[in-house]
């Protein structure tokens, strides 16, 4: 695995480089020593699916508050995804974004530490997203800031054409009076 860090404090690209003969490929997905080695501290205790029949459906942008936010590691693994994280800690870094194409035949994934928001777009139909979680998500204790938000400008690649209806009630983030900027 390469780790490449982005200009996200603590968020890491991360490349797969799989093996492959006539039977096909392997690769190491997650492996606690690397990922140390890298200066990354994450031990996944739920994994999660997210499945999307439709091009260019938006999810996001989610979050949790302490003591109860989530590192994530995250990666398509069918389609791909155009994968944004926010930065939503105190400091100069706030509302900074980063967006990725995960792409499943590249098997490369994104590291989200605790304290950001996270969002993807799908790039093809029946894209799915696997969701490795440092911690079980605890019902009622989601929180978002809206996809479209001027302030925080993100480029997305295509306009949505399916957003669920709790993803468009998000406030603006100038909105969000729980974030300490």
């Amino acid at each position: 695995m390469n780790f490449t860090a982005t200009p996200i404090p603590g968020v890491v690209e991360i490349a797969t480089t799989p093996h492959s003969d006539a039977r096909g490929g392997f690769a190491r997905l997650f492996c606690p020593d690397e990922f140390a080695a890298a200066g990354i501290q994450f031990t996944p205790n739920q994994i999660n699916l997210s499945t999307n029949p439709l091009r260019h459906t938006l999810r996001g942008l989610h979050f949790q508050h302490p003591p109860f936010a989530e590192a994530k590691l995250v990666r398509a693994v069918v389609g791909q995804v155009w994968d944004v994280v926010v930065d939503l800690r105190p400091g100069p870094g706030f509302g900074r974004w980063h967006g990725v194409v995960l792409d499943a035949g590249a098997m490369n994934a994104v590291f989200l530490p605790e304290g950001v928001a996270h969002g993807f777009l799908t790039l093809c139909d029946g894209a799915q997203v696997l969701y490795q979680m440092g911690r079980a998500h605890v019902p009622g204790k989601a929180a978002g800031v809206r996809w479209d938000d001027p302030a925080l400008a993100i480029e997305w690649p295509a306009a949505p054409a399916l957003i669920g209806d709790a993803d468009m009630a998000w406030p603006l983030l100038a909105d969000r009076v729980d974030l300490v900027r």
